[in-house]
């Protein structure tokens, strides 16, 4: 047995999900014809209070459309140095929006209100203008750490303040919001734009979306065309979407009471020497005496798989094809190691 935790994007579709996906209508969603992708799209804007919604291949789609919406050349977006947007989406800032970027520091990959405030850059012949801020809700190189409403609205009024818009990479926002127990239309009420995740947590094979206006989306229709995005029976796909937000949401905390298990464990291990604090689907390790490469080689000889994600940190995700078995098999075999 195979223990996969790289990553929440490794599951395989469900047996419930597949056969939603089977039974989909569709039609040409360049001609906003697939009644599924509409019925998608409709559905997650309502939960969040937002106006419309455009369906995408990717989050790393949906994001980078939404800072090309909100920047242009000699225009700048603020975020945490370990952003998503910025690390893991091959330079698509500058790519795609020719963008320039200012990185901050922050605990647990986290910025705050004032820390944005320092950093904002005016309207100046010497300076690229700050016309976004994007936030990441669970923060993947903060080992899953969340952002809560208490935090996220000081930034809001900021932003409101300066005239500069708010981006929410959501890419396991649910995950946050199954551990704060906040409401979704609470947050679309925080952003201009938010991009939502399918393929994560919820366990779809592909899928992101952006909610905005209808204003903004509009616009990024436009761009998601030129990014070579336009799809056509795209329903089957969005039928896996609304399947596992009517089925995977509430499950979500299964996932993260095993990461904390996961977390405790590997507290417990000499190779180990601080586990980031486990706040939902994410464990990050620091290791100590020993390389992350020559640590995961070790686990995939045991039949554990995770990824380096540092010079000294190895990271484990759990997610809905890992159950309480693979958990206890996981506890076995980590003792093996040494």
């Amino acid at each position: 047995m195979i223990i996969d935790l790289r990553s929440d994007t490794v599951t395989k579709p469900t047996k419930g999900m597949l056969e939603a996906m089977w039974s989909a209508q569709v039609g040409d969603d360049v001609f906003g014809e697939d009644p599924t992708v509409n019925a998608l799209e409709k559905k997650l804007a309502d939960m969040f209070g937002m106006e419309a919604g455009l369906f995408c291949p990717s989050g790393t789609m949906t994001n980078q459309i939404a800072v090309k919406l909100h920047t242009g050349p000699q225009m700048e977006v603020i975020c945490h140095k370990y952003s998503h947007i910025y690390l893991y989406e091959a330079g698509g800032i500058m790519a795609n929006a020719h963008a320039s970027v200012k990185l901050l520091e922050g605990t647990y990959g986290k910025i705050t209100s004032k820390d944005i405030a320092e950093n904002i850059s005016v309207d100046d012949v010497h300076a690229c203008e700050t016309t976004l801020v994007s936030l990441e809700n669970t923060m993947n190189k903060g080992g899953g750490s969340i952002y809560t409403l208490d935090e996220v609205k000081p930034i809001k009024t900021l932003c409101v303040k300066h005239g500069i818009k708010l981006h929410l990479d959501g890419a396991r926002l649910f995950n946050a919001l199954v551990t704060s127990g906040e409401s979704p239309k609470d947050w679309g009420a925080q952003f201009e734009t938010i991009s939502i995740c399918l393929s994560k947590g919820l366990g779809c094979p592909i899928g992101s979306v952006l909610l905005g206006s209808k204003a903004d989306i509009k616009r990024a229709r436009k761009i998601r065309k030129s990014f070579g995005g336009g799809m056509r029976q795209a329903g089957y796909l969005a039928a896996a979407a609304i399947y596992a937000l009517d089925h995977h949401v509430d499950r979500l905390a299964k996932d993260h009471a095993r990461a904390k298990t996961i977390g405790q464990i590997l507290e417990k291990h000499p190779l180990v020497s601080e586990v980031f604090p486990v706040v939902t689907n994410i464990v990050i390790a620091r290791l100590q005496g020993i390389s992350p490469e020559d640590f995961l080689s070790k686990l995939f000889e045991n039949g554990i798989k995770a990824v380096k994600f540092g010079k000294d940190q190895v990271r484990f995700v759990t997610h809905l094809d890992f159950n309480d078995m693979m958990l206890e098999a996981f506890e076995d075999r980590i003792k093996e190691i040494r």
